[in-house]
């Protein structure tokens, strides 16, 4: 078992809940297992320490190289109640269909994880994934739309 699967299991007792209701199930494991190895390939060559918009310039470079298609700091729109109330930037938004938000703490916190989860759900997009470059050991999560993954 390689190390993403091994990761991948780890974290896969909350999503195991969930069901896609597209049915993409396996293009989306695909393309994050895609994602996380890119962002692997950057913390195994930087390591840990240096800021975040050092690790979002150089998994830029990576998803380049892996022929990755994505927008990076793309600005959306967040509504309430139908009503424009400000915008935020997603560090990634990968092939159109995966928000990938990064991070360079020493750990991530379930503040960090629900902040991810209300970026999918304010933006209306099934998938994320939450990377922490900040760890000795390169950290991630994958987070669901709630209202667009049901629950079986």
């Amino acid at each position: 078992m390689d190390k993403i699967t091994e990761q991948a299991d780890e974290n896969s007792n909350w999503r195991e809940s969930f069901q896609r209701e597209d049915n993409n199930e396996q293009e989306i494991n695909e393309l994050t297992h895609k994602i996380i190895g890119c962002a692997m390939q950057v913390h195994s060559t930087l390591g840990n320490g240096f800021q975040e918009v050092i690790y979002q310039r150089a998994l830029a470079i990576e998803f380049e190289h892996e022929g990755i298609a994505y927008e990076r700091e793309m600005e959306m729109s967040l509504r309430y109640r139908g009503k424009f109330i400000g915008t935020r930037r997603v560090d990634f938004f990968v092939e159109e269909k995966v928000m990938v938000e990064i991070k360079a703490i020493e750990k991530l916190e379930d503040v960090h994880k629900a902040q991810a989860i209300n970026y999918c759900e304010a933006y209306n997009i099934a998938d994320g994934l939450l990377i922490n470059f900040g760890s000795k050991s390169l950290d991630f999560k994958r987070v669901y739309n709630k209202k667009l993954i049901k629950k079986i």
